[in-house]
């Protein structure tokens, strides 16, 4: 199989996730006006409560095919046997998630209002599965996937803004979501076929597959549990309104954590593959230059997005949102310590087999989260939970660095490495001092918020070359190149 350049596997990955957050980008400052705050709550609530389902049907399956798909992807027929094997349970899971969401739905009588969402939403349950993204995971090919979410979500902004627009159309807003998130995933199962052949079978190998998945599986449900509890839990101790300001500022989190995630996630199977190859120097190489290119972009993100919290809540929200605003500075500081744990549990401890201590930073973590929730939120109400998230996120960073401390020891405590994020910290002061001066000199919205983006990325820049970071250098000497190519 021809390999495929990291680089160019970041651009596209990068620009599928720039794409799933320009929907929202679009849309969400569009249906934030023509919504009212409480129908913005029970889209949240519902798509949250869909959620813990689409775990169930996932079961940890995504993570598992990838690790472990990565060993055999240059034989077609192995590939193809355990893709099948694979495929079959996660279908099986699918059924067992339908099951209990209908259950759910007869059973809690609460949920009677929001019924009709949630069947909305529950199409992604199947839609999900039959996506098997983890097939193009596992090949590094972004290529038919990205042309695809082009398609689907300019399609999906036409209908948006054709069909949402008045306060009552919730529901299809819930609708158009599922097809832009998973309305081609039907064609990406057809599509898969080009690389493997994948079928149901009932010849699968349950005792070797099953318990690793499991996991895996309870890792990602402890996530889930921190992830959406903070929503879940103060939509029954608040309400409907309390959710939709807190959500309008973890959508805003969200896009920031999504495309910083970007790059994180095309190496997933590269490092799997290297990790399962005993290629450990060039291992040690590819996380290195993850934690180099992350840790320049991650705290300026996160400070940044701290600066401007109002002015990007009224551009993408508008006024009735403001209030919001709190919550977003206190849980942007969640990116940081969400990217550097999430570099230590997907891309260290599952490559090197380690699950079984990512599942226990995790229920750990999950419960620290719901303790705190209930604590918070009677009394902070949407900052509670914003603050739940910022202490679990950092809790789980701290324990997954510990617990692969001996792999990551080389690379992390490299001179290069430190000096990397000491620029990218004193860099930062820059954006402090840039966004304090425009905030003072301009007045209007929009021009504030130009030119402080515009003049913090400068004087970020200008800052890590004066420090003669080596990051910094590279980026120049690539656009230079480019420049004098053209």
């Amino acid at each position: 199989m021809k390999k495929k350049s990291l680089g160019m596997n970041a651009f596209l990955n990068g620009l599928r996730s720039v794409l799933n957050l320009f929907f929202p980008l679009i849309t969400f400052p569009y249906v934030s006006r023509v919504l009212s705050v409480s129908e913005i709550g029970i889209y949240n609530f519902s798509n949250t409560y869909v959620g813990y389902f689409i775990l169930i049907a996932g079961l940890g399956i995504a993570t598992y095919a990838v690790r472990e798909g990565a060993k055999y992807r240059e034989d077609k027929n192995k590939i193809s046997k355990f893709a099948s094997q694979v495929f079959s349970l996660n279908m099986v899971a699918t059924i067992i998630a339908y099951l209990l969401l209908f259950a759910s739905l007869i059973i809690f009588k609460d949920l009677h209002n929001y019924i009709s969402c949630i069947l909305i939403f529950s199409l992604q349950i199947l839609f999900t599965t039959l996506g098997t993204e983890w097939v193009y995971t596992i090949y590094e090919d972004y290529t038919y996937i990205t042309i695809r979410s082009i398609i689907f979500k300019i399609f999906s902004i036409v209908l948006l803004f054709l069909l949402v627009r008045k306060s009552e159309d919730y529901l299809i807003y819930a609708a158009i979501t599922v097809f832009s998130a998973v309305g081609s995933n039907f064609l990406n199962f057809i599509h898969a076929k080009s690389f493997i052949d994948i079928r149901l079978t009932i010849k699968t190998d349950w005792k070797r597959h099953l318990k690793p998945i499991l996991v895996i599986f309870a890792s990602a449900a402890a996530v889930a549990i921190y992830v959406y509890s903070d929503t879940t839990i103060l939509g029954l101790i608040k309400n409907d309104y309390a959710v939709g300001i807190y959500s309008t500022s973890v959508k805003i989190y969200q896009m920031a954590q999504g495309l910083l995630s970007a790059l994180l996630m095309v190496t997933i199977p590269r490092l799997s593959f290297l990790w399962g190859q005993k290629r450990i120097s060039e291992y040690n190489k590819v996380l290195s230059k993850v934690l180099d290119s992350l840790g320049i972009l991650v705290l300026p993100a996160a400070v940044g997005l701290i600066m401007l919290s109002r002015e990007v809540v009224l551009i993408i929200a508008g006024e009735k949102y403001l209030p919001s605003v709190n919550s977003l500075r206190i849980i942007s500081w969640a990116i940081i310590f969400s990217i550097f744990g999430w570099i230590f549990s997907d891309c260290v401890l599952i490559p090197a087999k380690r699950e079984n201590l990512v599942l226990r930073n995790t229920i750990v973590t999950a419960i620290e989260n719901v303790i705190l929730n209930f604590i918070l939120i009677p009394f902070m109400s949407y900052d509670g939970t914003s603050l739940s998230t910022v202490i679990a996120e950092f809790t789980v960073m701290i324990m997954n660095g510990y617990s692969c401390r001996d792999i990551i020891k080389p690379v992390i405590f490299k001179r290069n490495t430190l000096k990397n994020l000491l620029d990218s910290a004193i860099g930062c002061v820059g954006i402090v001092i840039v966004c304090l001066l425009c905030d003072y000199i301009f007045k209007l919205l929009i021009f504030k918020t130009i030119f402080s983006v515009v003049i913090s990325i400068i004087m970020y820049s200008m800052i890590l070359i004066l420090l003669r970071n080596k990051n910094a250098y590279s980026i120049l000497n690539r656009v230079k190149m480019i420049i004098k190519n053209k």
